[in-house]
C-alpha cells in the first residue's frame, strides 16, 4: 500500500515549472482525494491509509494539511529531486489521476467535489462554509464512482 505522502510527492513532481504550472495544498489534497477515490472504484481496495474529512473547501486529509499547511494559498515548492516509494503500477494509475484533473485549477476541483455524494453526504445538513471534520465514507466513495464508470 503507498503512502499519502508518497502520492502527494508524486504528483508534485508532475507539475511543470518551465510551463508556469504552480501546486497548491488545495489542488494536492484534491488530486489525492480523486486518486483514493478512483482507485477504491476501480480496484476495490484504498491507494493508501488515510481517511478524507468533509472540510468547508472539500476533502482533507489530516495528515496531508499538517505537511503542507504552512503553504497556505501559495504555492507548494516543487522538490528538485522527489521521493516516492511507488510501484510502477501505483505510478501508472496516478499518471491517470493527473491527465483527468490535473489539468484543472484548485478552484474547479473543490466545486466539483462540492457537487459529488461522498463530500456532500459527510458534511449532511451543514450550511455552506460551515466547520466539519465528518470523515468521508469509502464505501459511499466507492460506490459513486464505481457508478460513473457504469453510465
Amino acid at each position: 500500500m503507498a503512502s499519502i505522502l508518497d502520492v502527494a510527492e508524486y504528483f508534485l513532481s508532475k507539475v511543470d515549472l518551465e510551463a508556469g504550472e504552480n501546486m497548491t495544498h488545495l489542488k494536492l489534497q484534491k488530486l489525492c482525494y480523486y486518486a483514493q477515490a478512483w482507485h477504491l472504484a476501480i480496484h476495490d481496495t484504498p491507494l493508501f491509509d488515510e481517511k478524507f474529512q468533509a472540510w468547508a473547501h472539500g476533502p482533507v486529509s489530516p495528515t496531508l494539511y499538517k505537511k503542507y499547511a504552512d503553504y497556505k494559498w501559495q504555492p507548494i515548492e516543487i522538490p528538485e529531486y522527489p521521493e516516492y516509494d511507488l510501484s510502477p503500477g501505483q505510478m501508472e494509475f496516478l499518471d491517470d489521476i493527473w491527465n483527468v484533473y490535473g489539468i484543472y485549477d484548485a478552484k474547479y476541483l473543490e466545486r466539483l467535489t462540492h457537487q459529488e455524494d461522498p463530500w456532500l453526504n459527510a458534511r449532511g445538513n451543514l450550511p455552506e462554509g460551515a466547520y466539519c471534520t465528518n470523515v468521508i465514507d469509502e464505501e459511499d466513495m466507492k460506490r459513486y464512482y464505481r457508478e460513473m464508470t457504469e453510465d
